[in-house]
């Protein structure tokens, strides 16, 4: 059955002041952490003398607790004040990472209290995002899905784009542990923004809270998600897009860029940067061109240009211009690509997945497909020792455009809008499968 909201008119989001507040405090709190996101190696590196593996140790801490997302989704699902746990989310990450700046101040930093604020905030940041989708299928109507994402996406690219300047500015004056507190304080501001918001966040049905056992219930996320034909061919496609993606993750590029294209760090900062810029023009036009081609299309469009520019770094040769230009086109491209697919594929997926299983979807989406980043990652590093950097970005970028193969045969390409009325965005093109699966 449709929310009052899924049929409601749409008007701009603009003049909605709850969604107003919600983007607000996710803004500030993706500027915050790319301050985190630069400081906390830096306070392993410059203040701790780590090793290249004790960082490596500190990235991998951050995303391990998403293996344990299908669990906590299946039990995010059970709780019915979704809202509140973003907010104990954001409270309980700006208390660890405060722990930070007060241990420096008492000269008391160690590795270990880095580890553990790295595997803490991680784990916040999976009960965060394991509560979203619940809470923001009922911030926003349905008609404005694709638009919503859109706003909220180029926020998180315009962070990408200014974030790392103002972060490291912040770092140079304050000294990265004192800088860290500016992103505890985007963390407190998202809580503020946060509570005043009140949405109709469904009851959980007599009977239900003492159901089937955690795992359980984490399994029937799971199986609905590969029984359901949408959901089943956007993981496999996203899954794929991420490991051939990390195959050549951004510390390969780098390398590949320094060492093969022989360009400076400061050229390569600047190709960056304007695949950053990529990323935000991306998240401005998707709704554009949804509208245009539809809503499957431009997932489809998204998967193949995200992965496929790597290739046109790869093969770069020439005068240092033609090699920096190469790379900054590549990185500009995969800016746009990444945001088609992403915004579309969100506002698909909040669309055609019922309440009841939207947290436990959630958190079986992450431990597959954050899953395999480092496994990505890990394949990439043999890979470039075995057959090189050229031939490895190459090989990603071919690989990762076969992730088309999962939604050619799925109803996604042929979605064209997330209307009610719309049978395929409805139920995925079967409403059987689209039914909880029985308990």
């Amino acid at each position: 059955m449709n929310s009052p909201q899924d049929t409601a008119p749409s008007i701009s989001l603009w003049r909605d002041q709850r969604f107003v507040r919600f983007w607000a405090g996710q803004s500030v709190s993706q500027f915050g952490d790319r301050i985190s996101e630069l400081a906390l190696p830096l306070i392993a590196v410059a203040a701790l003398h780590a090793s290249a593996s004790q960082v490596a140790w500190l990235t991998a801490l951050a995303w391990a607790p998403n293996v344990l997302a299908i669990v906590l989704g299946a039990w995010v699902d059970h709780r019915v004040h979704k809202r509140r746990l973003m907010i104990l989310a954001d409270l309980i990450r700006a208390c660890v990472l405060l722990t930070l700046p007060v241990a420096y101040l008492l000269g008391t930093v160690t590795l270990l209290q880095l580890y553990a604020v790295a595997l803490l905030t991680g784990a916040a940041a999976v009960l965060f995002n394991t509560a979203y989708p619940p809470f923001f299928a009922h911030l926003v109507p349905r008609s404005s899905y694709v638009d919503a994402n859109s706003k909220l996406s180029a926020s998180r690219s315009a962070s990408y784009v200014v974030g790392p300047a103002v972060g490291g500015a912040l770092v140079q004056v304050l000294t990265a542990p004192v800088a860290v507190i500016a992103d505890a304080l985007s963390f407190l501001a998202s809580a503020a923004l946060l509570g005043p918001i009140r949405v109709d966040e469904p009851a959980i049905a007599a009977g239900e809270t003492a159901g089937p056992s955690l795992l359980l219930r984490a399994r029937e996320g799971l199986v609905f998600v590969i029984r359901h034909p949408v959901l089943r061919a956007s993981l496999g496609c996203a899954t794929t897009l991420n490991f051939f993606t990390f195959v050549s993750s951004t510390g390969l590029t780098v390398l590949f860029a320094d060492r093969v294209l022989g360009l400076s760090a400061g050229t390569i900062g600047l190709a960056f940067g304007i695949g950053s810029t990529g990323a935000l023009a991306g998240a401005v036009i998707a709704p554009k061109i949804s509208r245009w081609i539809g809503v499957g299309r431009s997932i489809a469009a998204g998967a193949v240009l995200f992965p496929a520019p790597i290739a046109i770094a790869a093969t770069a040769s020439g005068p240092t211009w033609a090699r920096a230009g190469a790379l900054g086109v590549a990185e500009f491209l995969a800016g746009i690509g990444v945001m088609l697919f992403d915004v579309n594929l969100n506002s698909l997926q909040a669309a055609v997945i019922p309440d009841g299983m939207r947290s436990r979807v959630a958190g079986a989406y992450s431990t597959v497909n954050y899953g395999i980043r480092p496994i990505g990652a890990i394949v990439g590093g043999m890979l470039a020792t075995l057959i090189g950097l050229r031939t490895t970005l190459i090989t990603a970028a071919v690989g990762g455009t076969l992730s088309l193969l999962w939604l050619l045969p799925s109803p996604i390409p042929r979605i064209r809008s997330l209307a009610p009325d719309d049978p395929l965005a409805a139920d995925g093109g079967t409403e059987a499968d689209s039914r909880p699966v029985p308990q």
